[in-house]
């Protein structure tokens, strides 16, 4: 039997009292950024503090865009004591999603992600939602709280950004929950933020992906080496997904002794998420939804086959044999070394 936001709610709030300092930790994204501020104004009045923290360095624009246009207070982990809170509370993510959240105790988990058998006093993981935003909108609406418009906001991007404007997962619950967000927005404002997501000093990996890219039949691979951050293969992997013969993308790039594989693809073909895990699972964190998956590996961790990662070509050639046939084709003959290659195309 489904339980009601209300009763949800009533039992988030059990784990809470007047005297906690509660931390909020994220791996900050829209919808985890607006997730945040949510619990933040739950529990506003209700406990001594809420301090907001984030265990990746914020770079992408949008992100940028968002915490300055919408005023978030976002503290790095990296500087904070968690002993010092209380009570610790995860949104749009789950411990075992990232290593700096798996040492720390969840008095709450509330994700939207495929469940990973996460533990803590309270749990609320709904695998079938668009974004952790539609449920703490569930929590707000349950509480009778009167939005601000810059929370409003923030949920609002939220959803449209996790769901793709709908084109990804979504239930009538994601609807019902924008349809609301929508009379309290500042919808221009949310236009704005979305719209902030190149920076100039990117433009050379476009360049370099461009130059670089492997493209057999609607599979777009790209190794972009050494990155600023991250985020640029997410950039990159939606860029080529909007190429109408690309069913799929995966951009790869090395980051702090990391390599990180970013899948995106256009939901007709298999499982992001599995094809993430069944070709980086045994070499560390990979998972996510059908349409979009993410695999991080720490270099260290690859010992069989044993990679050189300061050679490009060399890793990408990997990353194509982990995948390709998993992504849905037998993977090709072996083809002289620039065969692959094709610039402009």
């Amino acid at each position: 039997m489904k339980v009601s936001s209300r009763e949800k709610l009533r039992e988030f709030y059990k784990q809470f009292s007047a005297a906690d300092r509660v931390l909020v930790v994220i791996s900050a994204d829209p919808d985890a950024i607006a997730s945040a501020m949510a619990v933040g104004r739950l529990l506003w009045r209700r406990v001594e503090s809420v301090t907001l923290a984030c265990i990746n360095a914020v770079d992408r624009p949008d992100n940028l865009a968002m915490i300055r246009l919408l005023k978030v207070s976002l503290l790095p982990l990296a500087q904070l004591q968690p002993g010092e809170f209380s009570k610790t509370v995860l949104v749009d993510s789950q411990p075992s999603h990232h290593e700096p959240m798996a040492g720390l105790r969840f008095t709450a988990v509330i994700d939207h992600h495929p469940e990973t058998g996460a533990k803590a006093p309270f749990i609320d993981v709904r695998p079938k939602y668009g974004a952790t935003a539609t449920i703490l909108t569930e929590y707000l609406r349950a509480a009778r709280v009167t939005l601000s418009r810059n929370l409003a906001t923030a949920l609002y991007h939220a959803i449209k950004t996790d769901t793709d404007d709908f084109k990804r997962q979504t239930l009538v619950e994601d609807l019902h929950a924008f349809q609301y967000l929508f009379r309290h927005a500042n919808v221009a404002l949310a236009r704005r933020i979305g719209q902030a997501d190149l920076r100039l000093e990117y433009l050379k990996y476009f360049k370099n992906a461009l130059q670089t890219m492997r493209l057999r039949k609607g599979r777009v691979f790209v190794h972009l080496g050494p990155v600023a951050n991250p985020d640029v293969c997410v950039i990159i992997a939606d860029f080529f997904l909007r190429i109408h013969t690309v069913s799929w993308s995966i951009v790869s790039g090395t980051c702090d002794q990391k390599l990180v594989v970013i899948f995106r693809n256009d939901g007709q073909r298999k499982n992001a998420g599995r094809v993430a895990k069944e070709s980086f699972g045994g070499f560390g964190s990979a998972g996510g939804h059908r349409t979009m998956a993410r695999a991080e590996i720490t270099l260290a961790d690859v010992k069989a086959p044993p990679i050189d990662f300061k050679d490009d070509r060399k890793v990408a050639a990997w990353i194509v044999i982990r995948t390709e046939k998993r992504a849905g084709a037998k993977p090709a003959a072996p083809k002289p070394e620039n065969a692959e290659v094709m610039p402009n195309a």
